[in-house]
């Protein structure tokens, strides 16, 4: 995506990444975002805290070859994770498969005007997205 096309749609590039720089990415989305913390077992161990945003609008721009893959249970979502600091900068989510869940706390300062958070009862998952569906776009 273009940054006029993101500028067009309310969108801006937010850039980011793990701790020690071998990840890097940029993301199309809101300035304010909404953020979902999620309860299930490996979000709860990791504090996950994201935004979802369409495949579309992210890119990596570098560090493919430093990622390492983590899936259980259902082997729907991907967990992705810098193979030198450990840090999951973003991740594949089992509730938006064109979706990518961006770890807000890995954007670099500067773009991100407000965050709204929103609880995602991931211990209850199949009822959460029967009764309240999947987390938005960002």
């Amino acid at each position: 995506m273009s940054d006029a096309v993101g500028k067009q749609n309310g969108k801006i590039k937010h850039t980011g990444g793990c701790h020690c720089g071998a990840v890097r990415f940029e993301v199309f989305a809101k300035p304010d975002l909404i953020v979902y913390n999620c309860n299930c077992s490996i979000c709860t161990m990791k504090k996950n805290s994201h935004f979802v945003v369409s495949d579309e609008d992210f890119r990596l721009l570098q560090g493919e070859d430093n990622l390492t893959l983590y899936m259980f249970n259902t082997y729907k979502a991907k967990h992705y994770f810098c193979k030198t600091c450990g840090v999951q900068s973003f991740y594949k989510p089992r509730s938006n498969q064109q979706g990518i869940g961006v770890n807000h706390h890995c954007l670099e300062p500067g773009t991100v005007r407000s965050v709204e958070e929103r609880n995602f009862d991931g211990q209850n998952w199949e009822l959460e997205m029967d009764t309240v569906g999947a987390p938005e776009l960002s």
